[in-house]
């Protein structure tokens, strides 16, 4: 699989991980790894802070919608 943000430049790099809420492949310099809020699947959609801590990888527009819809500073 290759890195889809990688290929929208024009570029042939290998994906290195998938976005666990998108599901894009992406490479080391496109990848998140990071904490973040926990969806239970239900809608609407709620999220809740990750109380495990675990750094989950997703790509960067995924994080920065995570970041603008759930008060991450204070929820996630």
């Amino acid at each position: 699989m290759k890195c889809y943000m990688c290929a929208k430049e024009g570029k042939n790099t290998d994906a290195l991980a998938i976005c666990i809420v998108c599901g894009m492949g992406v490479c080391a310099k496109h990848l998140i790894h990071e904490e973040t809020p926990v969806w239970e699947g239900d809608y609407p959609i709620e999220l809740k802070p990750d109380l495990e801590h675990i750094k989950r990888i997703v790509c960067k527009a995924c994080n920065e919608a995570l970041k603008e819809n759930c008060m991450f500073d204070e929820v996630c």
